[in-house]
C-alpha cells in the first residue's frame, strides 16, 4: 500500500505528513500549562490575611489564623514555606536587636548559665528515662529531649544531623513541638497574669521553658516590653548550648555508629557547623550599634517595631507549615513524651522563679 497520495488541492502529500500534521494540530488546540486551578485564589488569600495580621493581629492570633489556613485552604507554596519563615525569623531576630540593651543582654546571658545547666542537663536525663519508658527509638527520645532543653526546631536540626535521624523520626519530633509551642503561646501570658509575675519574672520563665524563639517572642510581646527584652536575652543565649548539647549527644548515640562506619560519623560531626545560630552574633552586633551609637538609638522604637511585625507574619507562616500528614504521624506516646518534658522544664523554673525568687 502506498504512503503517498494526492490531496483536494492537488499537493502530494504522504501519510506520514498528515499524522505529524494532525498532531502539530492537536497540540495547537491543547490549553497551554499554567496557574492550577484555584492557586491564585490560595496565593491572594494568603496576602491579604498576611497583610491583615501584620497589620492588627496579636501573635497567638497569628499563629491560630496560620493553622486554620493550612488546614482550611492548604499553603500554595509549601516547599518555600520554611526557608522563608528561618531567613524571615533570622532578620526579625536581628532587627530585634537594635531595641535591645547590650549590657542587658549580656548579664542575663552570664547570670543564668548556671541555671541553663541544671535545666537542660535535667530535661535531657528525664527525657531519655522517659523515651525508654514509652518505648520510643532512641533518636526520636534525643530529638524530643534537645528541642525541649535548648530551643525547639533549631536544637532538633542540630541533633539530627549528627544522629543520622530520618525524616520520619524529625517530622515526628518537630510536630510535637509545634503543638506545645501553639499552646504555650496561649497558656504562658494566661498563667503570669494570673499568677502577678512582673515583666522580669515572666521574660526568664518564657525563655527557659517555650521551645522556639517564635514563640518566645510572641509570648513577650503579649506581655509586655521588658519581658519581651528578657525573653529573647534568655532564649538567645541558651540558644548557643546547641553545639556542646549536639556534640555530648553525638558522642553517646552516635559511638554504636562508629564501629564499621568511622568515616560516616566524622562527616555527621562535621556538621553540627551548619547548624550553628550565627545570626546570633549580628544581635549582638545590633545591640552593640544601639548602645553606643545615639543616632541608632534614636531610630531604635521604629526598628524594633519594624521586627515586631515581622515576627508576626513568621508565626502565620508556622502556622500555614501544619498539615494533616504532620498530625498524623505525631503518636501518643511522643505527644506524651513531649508533654511530660514541657510540663517538667515549665513547672520547675516556674517553681524557681516565682517562690524561690531566682532571678537574672
Amino acid at each position: 500500500m502506498s504512503l503517498w497520495h494526492i490531496n483536494s488541492g492537488g499537493i502530494v502529500s504522504s501519510d506520514m505528513n498528515i499524522i505529524h500534521y494532525a498532531k502539530l494540530k492537536d497540540v495547537r488546540h491543547r490549553p497551554e500549562p499554567g496557574v492550577p486551578p484555584g492557586q491564585f485564589a490560595k496565593v491572594s488569600a494568603l496576602v491579604v490575611i498576611a497583610v491583615g495580621l501584620i497589620l492588627w493581629a496579636s501573635p497567638p492570633a497569628a499563629l491560630v489564623a496560620g493553622v486554620i489556613f493550612a488546614l482550611l485552604i492548604g499553603h500554595p507554596f509549601p516547599h518555600w514555606n520554611q526557608k522563608v519563615t528561618k531567613w524571615l525569623l533570622q532578620i526579625s531576630v536581628v532587627l530585634m536587636g537594635f531595641g535591645m540593651n547590650l549590657p542587658l543582654v549580656l548579664r542575663l546571658g552570664l547570670k543564668g548559665s548556671l541555671f541553663a545547666v541544671v535545666t537542660i542537663g535535667a530535661t535531657l536525663l528525664l527525657g531519655r528515662w522517659l523515651g525508654r519508658r514509652m518505648s520510643l527509638d532512641s533518636k526520636t527520645s534525643a530529638l524530643i529531649s534537645a528541642g525541649t532543653a535548648i530551643c525547639g526546631g533549631s536544637a532538633i536540626a542540630a541533633v539530627s544531623a549528627v544522629i543520622a535521624a530520618s525524616e520520619a523520626q524529625i517530622a515526628v519530633s518537630i510536630g510535637t513541638i509545634f503543638l506545645l509551642n501553639a499552646v504555650a503561646l496561649y497558656v504562658f501570658p494566661f498563667t503570669g497574669h494570673l499568677l502577678h509575675l512582673s515583666q522580669a519574672q515572666f521574660g526568664l520563665w518564657a525563655g527557659v521553658a517555650i521551645h522556639d524563639i517564635s514563640s518566645v517572642v510572641g509570648a513577650g510581646l503579649s506581655y509586655g516590653p521588658e519581658a519581651l527584652q528578657t525573653a529573647t536575652a534568655v532564649k538567645l543565649s541558651r540558644t548557643l548550648w546547641i553545639v556542646p548539647v549536639t556534640l555530648a549527644i553525638a558522642f553517646g548515640l552516635g559511638r554504636k555508629n562508629r564501629i564499621g562506619a568511622g568515616a560516616e560519623c566524622s562527616r555527621n560531626v562535621t556538621k553540627i557547623k551548619v547548624a550553628v545560630p550565627w545570626f546570633i552574633g549580628f544581635f549582638l552586633l545590633a545591640s552593640l550599634l544601639r548602645s553606643y551609637l545615639p543616632a541608632i538609638s534614636d531610630c531604635s522604637p521604629q526598628i524594633s517595631e519594624f521586627a515586631h511585625r515581622g515576627m508576626i507574619l513568621v508565626l502565620f507562616l508556622i502556622g500555614t507549615s501544619l498539615s494533616l500528614h504532620a498530625l498524623r504521624v505525631v503518636g501518643w506516646r511522643t505527644v506524651v513524651t513531649g508533654l511530660s518534658l514541657w510540663l517538667f522544664i515549665s513547672v520547675t523554673s516556674l517553681l524557681a522563679i516565682h517562690f524561690l525568687k531566682v532571678t537574672m
